[in-house]
């Protein structure tokens, strides 16, 4: 699940175990279904396909599995027909969330996601309720490397293109419009650069402590729950969570 884009998120989603990683890959999957149907099988001529499989590149998805998607959803006359939408609602202790959905039975989807709400004390609210309190953003994360020169990464992320930098312990964040992300992702690939994730995210403009462990634990569990659903292609929230969801 993506928080407010720090890393320790992104690296628990990477440490997963192999059955956590195979649902991530047919999530990415439904993505490049999406896009192909909407733009073409074209990387070079479709940005929003080839956002998704630098995506994909950085949850290391195999070359194989990225392209077999392709070539199904551009053969497709039959079968499933994925579509796109967006939940919002609360969490216990005022935490607000957005679902990103892809999904190809919206009523069984809705259901799903209701009953999560529900089960753990949250509340679903309608479109806009809480998106406000959120930035659509590119969030590029480069990892530190030895003898790599803090001003010089910067001074060529901003140069790219992008909007922020912020130096973390381990990585670099790379912040970008939403409509300079894939210009900026691809100048800093012909830079040499790789990445650990290159997607749009949505990042709360504020965050939310949880004092009361009851809560707290109601709150991981929502957002465990959304997480595992296999139509929610991403969780996005304002809770300051604890770091121990890092795994090796």
């Amino acid at each position: 699940m993506s928080g407010h884009s720090k890393w320790h998120n992104i690296q628990a989603k990477k440490g997963k175990t192999d059955a956590a990683r195979g649902k991530i890959f047919t999530k990415i999957g439904r993505e490049i279904a999406i896009a192909v149907r909407e733009g073409g099988s074209n990387p070079d001529t479709n940005s929003k396909l080839k956002d998704i499989i630098a995506k994909a590149k950085a949850n290391n998805m195999p070359n194989d599995n990225i392209q077999r998607s392709i070539k199904k959803a551009a053969g497709e006359g039959t079968g499933a027909t994925y579509e796109e939408m967006m939940y919002e609602g609360y969490a216990p202790g005022g935490v607000a969330i957005i679902c990103q959905i892809v999904t190809d039975n919206r009523n069984r989807t809705s259901s799903d996601v209701r009953h999560i709400f529900d089960k753990n004390g949250g509340s679903l609210g309608t479109p806009g309720s809480v998106n406000y309190m959120f930035d659509n953003k590119g969030v590029i994360v480069i990892e530190k490397e030895p003898g790599m020169d803090e001003d010089e990464v910067m001074m060529q992320a901003l140069e790219a293109g992008a909007e922020d930098v912020k130096v973390e312990e381990d990585v670099f964040e790379v912040y970008t419009a939403p409509n300079d992300f894939s210009a900026v992702r691809e100048n800093l690939e012909a830079a040499g650069f790789a990445f650990l994730s290159a997607e749009k995210q949505m990042i709360p403009q504020n965050t939310v402590a949880i004092s009361d462990p009851d809560t707290l634990a109601k709150v991981q569990k929502l957002l465990d729950m959304l997480d595992d659903n296999d139509d929610v292609s991403e969780v996005y929230h304002n809770a300051e969570l604890p770091e121990e969801e890092e795994e090796d």
